[in-house]
């Protein structure tokens, strides 16, 4: 069975469970989703549903990510702007972000050591913990290179869209 199917039946058992029905909306919105490897923002999902003809409301997208995010399927990801993007949620894909604040490029990485420790800091501080998400914000090798700089160090422009293809 194809992912976006798969997760389509998944994510029909959440919304029977919330007593919900997979609207053709909703189902039309999930295939865009799940057939998005990378980022994206809610509003995005809007304009390309609206390329492809299907008439879909801003609330619909935003109760579906809503869902969604609920659902465990997708997760909503801060990168510095002042609104979220979204990501759907693979088995075994945790990763963590590196992020230009000049040029918004984000770079995903894994890093074993590093999630070990975490859990030793959790265990040594009787702490249980059910997700987290690490963001480094700096200035990428592109950037650096060019000898940019960030308006400020803190805050990303813009996730631009040719640095949403991300790097890993």
């Amino acid at each position: 069975m194809p992912t976006a199917e798969r997760e389509i039946s998944r994510f029909q058992v959440f919304l029977q469970q919330q007593g919900l029905k997979l609207t053709s909306e909703r189902s039309a919105l999930l295939r865009e989703i799940f057939e998005t490897h990378y980022h994206f923002e809610a509003d995005e999902l809007l304009f390309r549903m609206k390329e492809k003809n299907v008439k879909i409301s801003r609330a619909t997208i935003y109760r579906t990510l809503e869902l969604l995010v609920k659902s465990g399927l997708v997760r909503r990801v801060h990168l510095g702007e002042d609104h979220y993007h979204y990501e759907h949620v693979r088995r075994d894909s945790h990763h963590d972000h590196l992020i230009c604040t000049t040029c918004g490029a984000v770079i995903e990485f894994h890093d074993p050591v590093l999630e070990a420790r975490q859990l030793e800091i959790c265990a040594k501080k009787r702490f249980t913990a059910t997700f987290h998400n690490l963001q480094i914000l700096g200035v990428c090798d592109a950037c650096r290179r060019k000898g940019e700089q960030p308006d400020a160090p803190d805050r990303v422009k813009m996730i631009q869209v040719g640095a949403l293809n991300l790097r890993k």
